[in-house]
Formats: structure tokens, sequence, C-alpha cells
């Protein structure tokens, strides 16, 4: 597949504006570590294997394992995630399907019981935005480097 687009060349000021999106988030008080698993596991749902690719290796720079990022996907059914990560993938999985399911109420009160309002409001911006992100590199055909 070739790249369609390069969005940030035809239209830097959306792209800016999504890297301002970004700049928050690194200033967030959310685990880096858990934002590269939130990430992924968006990436997953999504098929995007740019954002899979980029995000995995940033992932491994930050120290996660192998063993954890080859199971994001089945994280229900093995034993390396915390509760709180268990929460956050629900959410995202919640947010990322949206119109299938919408968000359940138990998903979000599970994710509201390990998260303070303001660390679940910088959650829920990290879903919204990789999926933002999926979807620009998918619609392009960004392509892993």
């Amino acid at each position: 597949m070739e790249q369609r687009m390069a969005l940030m060349d035809v239209s830097p000021a959306a792209y800016e504006a999504m890297l301002g999106l970004e700049k928050f988030l690194a200033g967030s008080s959310l685990d880096k570590k858990l934002k590269e698993l939130v990430k992924i596991r968006a990436s997953q749902i999504n098929g995007c294997a740019f954002c899979l690719h980029m995000h995995a290796t940033d992932a491994r720079r930050l120290g996660e394992t192998e063993e954890r990022i080859y199971t994001l996907n089945a994280w229900r059914e093995t034993p390396y995630f915390s509760p709180q990560e268990r929460a956050a993938l629900a959410l995202t999985e919640a947010v990322t399907l949206v119109a299938s399911s919408h968000v359940p109420d138990d998903v979000y009160a599970e994710a509201a019981r390990h998260f303070d309002e303001k660390a679940l409001s910088e959650l829920i911006m990290a879903i919204v935005t990789i999926n933002a992100w999926n979807r620009i590199a998918i619609t392009t055909g960004m392509m892993p480097a």
C-alpha cells in the first residue's frame, strides 16, 4: 500500500493541532507505560499498523516487557496487568468501540475507582487522541518505518 497523502504537508495547521493534544498528554499525570499500552490496545482494535509499530517500539524503550506487549490483545486472560491497567484497557476498548456499545456505566465506574477525576480526564483524552491518530494514519495510508 502506498501512502495516499502526507497530511502534515497538506494541512500543517491540522497536524499541529493534533500535536497540541500530544503535548498536553506528555505533561499529564498518567504513567508513560500505561499511555503506551492504551495506544497499542486502541491501535490493535482499529488495525493501525503505523501506530502499532510506533507505540510498541515506544513501550519497549520505556521498559515494557515483550510478554505484556504480545498478550495485550488478550489482557483479560492474563495475570500480567494491574487492576488499574485493566480498568484503563477496558475504558480504551469501550471508547474505541463507542459506536457498538457506547461506554457502559460499569466500565466508566471501574475506571473512576482507579483514577482521580483529573487523571481520568487525561486518560479519556489519551484514548480519544490515539483513536484520532489511528483514523488519520489508516485513511492517509501511513506505513511503519
